[in-house]
């Protein structure tokens, strides 16, 4: 397995991840369960040492696909840098939870302005996640790109099928 199949592989674990920390979160809100917020709070933890990999194997990964008739090195260059945004603020989640719960340490109750921060910070970083995750899914899967990023950073493939749908309304 080489570092463009790990990037792969893992890529989905902060994006799905992230989401179920924000639902397990609010459950912990709903039922006023501590434990159940320290268990959002270790996924983030946990998805943030997830990420790391996910980010250091995109490099990699764009040097094994820049070279494939069809990928855009535009699209490349927004995924990487949507990647940078949502690696920063999937660490800050991750440093915040683990903060969080050292300082919710042999005590009943988390910090309760923490653990609104790390709520709020973990809607963001989701947002961020996903978003990285569509740009790069529109690398390589051109049925999900607009109409824009076709016709503006596609080279042979979106020519060629731009090309055949105007030639199918004749």
């Amino acid at each position: 397995m080489d570092a463009t199949h790990l990037h792969l592989l893992l890529n989905h674990f902060p994006i799905i991840g992230s989401l179920l920390g924000v639902g397990v979160m609010a459950y912990g809100y709903l039922t006023s369960s501590e434990q159940v917020k320290k268990t959002a709070l270790w996924t983030w933890a946990f998805m943030a040492a997830t990420a790391i990999p996910v980010f250091l194997t995109g490099e990699p990964a764009e040097e094994s696909v820049e070279g494939i008739v069809g990928v855009s090195e535009a699209l490349i260059e927004e995924h990487e840098e949507a990647a940078s945004v949502a690696i920063w603020l999937m660490e800050a989640l991750g440093l915040l939870s683990l903060v969080t719960l050292v300082m919710g340490r042999g005590k009943d109750a988390l910090s309760k302005p923490l653990v609104l921060v790390a709520t709020v910070l973990s809607l963001a970083t989701f947002g961020a996640m996903a978003r990285t995750g569509y740009l790069g899914g529109q690398i390589r899967h051109t049925e999900i790109r607009s109409g824009a990023a076709v016709a503006g950073g596609n080279e042979a493939n979106g020519n060629e099928a731009a090309k055949q749908s105007e030639g199918d309304d004749d």
